[in-house]
């Protein structure tokens, strides 16, 4: 085991953060694993715990076919973040940015370094890219600011990975995965070894967040040489562990063993590993995902648990203004499963309380909320 550290530019006077990513095995393959980058999603993090615990073993038992790269806290700057004793990681303090998106659009920068150079030979072609990929983050002007400097260097680390796997979970929520719809047959399995309930697909779900940052180029440089034999040599999914809360020993283990399982079928870990189970959830547009609001304040009543298959017009959950005595009822407007709800009680303005996977698109424009 290697164990990397870099030095985030732009510290306050006085102070400095690290980013520490730790790489196991050796070979022209790679896996590419991160947790946490919403540094208060915390299963991501227990999960990795795991995976670097196996991940140890795995490389002294010489069964590491490939690179498996490793960083367990992806977010040293939003890991300091409280707030009269409340985490805050999802938005950096200095500059209120989500620290999920806004990650460097690769496609059009490498298109220009590989014009004319590509041709008939996907793996040549692969490797021309991913070079390409690297030159441009390096040349890119310095960081201006921590947050800055910090998605370049896990960028910079995962633009080269066959696999990437980003672990993330939401407020309350059931297993799910969100990737692009070209790679869900090369994750059906995953996402059936994790158990996962619901798979979220969209080509591009606006935002630049890491896992289409990582994906979304390779698609694009396709579109732009047809000619060329460009494989999608990167396949890419944020993984949502369940909700904030599940951070419980068991379930994070048999989560690690799922994610080593899937490297394995991927021919990166040698040896015998269980099958992935026949069952595997239904993937559905990102589209059709129902985002449910409240019409008012109030005390919020959940009516459905997580994982719930419900029907147009079925009832989602409750608000009762208590100075008022308003009542709503809010109810599902897509047939789906209710994937993840919110963890707090009352009802805000312009926040969602409850989310539903539908078949039917629904929503269009930008996907990702912040």
């Amino acid at each position: 085991m290697e164990h990397i550290e870099y030095l985030l530019p732009w510290g306050a006077s006085g102070t400095e953060r690290r980013l520490s990513l730790f790489r196991f095995g050796s070979g022209p393959r790679k896996a590419y694993i991160q947790a946490s980058l919403h540094a208060d999603e915390l299963p991501g993090m227990r999960v990795a715990v795991e995976l670097k615990q196996r991940l140890r073993v795995l490389e002294e038992q010489g069964r590491l076919n490939g690179v498996v790269e490793l960083v367990p806290m992806a977010n040293p700057i939003g890991i300091a973040q409280m707030f009269q004793a409340t985490h805050q990681g999802r938005f950096e303090f200095s500059s209120g940015k989500n620290f999920n998106r806004d990650f460097p659009e690769l496609a059009e920068a490498v298109a220009a370094l590989v014009k004319g150079q590509l041709g008939a030979h996907a793996d040549v072609n692969t490797g021309l890219i991913r070079r390409a990929m690297a030159d441009v983050l390096a040349d890119m002007p310095p960081p201006t600011s921590e947050l800055d400097g910090l998605r370049r260097l896990l960028l910079s680390h995962a633009c080269d990975a066959d696999v990437v796997l980003d672990l993330h979970c939401d407020f309350e929520s059931i297993m799910l995965l969100y990737a692009m719809p070209q790679h869900w047959p090369r994750l059906r399995s995953l996402a059936a070894r994790l158990g996962a309930g619901a798979a979220l697909l969209a080509e591009d779900a606006g935002g630049s967040a890491f896992d289409e940052a990582c994906a979304i180029p390779w698609l694009r440089l396709a579109e732009l040489f047809p000619e060329a034999d460009i494989s999608l040599a990167c396949v890419a999914t944020t993984i949502e562990l369940r909700g904030m809360a599940d951070t419980e020993r068991e379930p994070c283990i048999d989560s690690a063993q799922a994610i080593l399982g899937y490297l394995a079928e991927q021919g990166l870990i040698s040896g015998d590993w269980p099958a992935a189970p026949p069952t595997e959830c239904e993937a559905t547009p990102f589209a059709g995902a129902q985002y449910a609001y409240a019409p008012h304040p109030g005390v919020v009543s959940y009516l459905q648990p997580l994982g719930a298959r419900v029907r147009v017009g079925d009832p989602l959950f409750e608000v009762i203004d208590p100075l008022t005595d308003r009542h709503s009822i809010v109810r599902a407007s897509t047939d789906g499963i209710l994937y993840a709800r919110e963890r707090l009680r009352f009802a805000q303005p312009g926040l969602w309380l409850a989310k539903v996977a539908g078949t039917r698109p629904i929503r269009q424009g930008r996907l990702l909320s912040d």
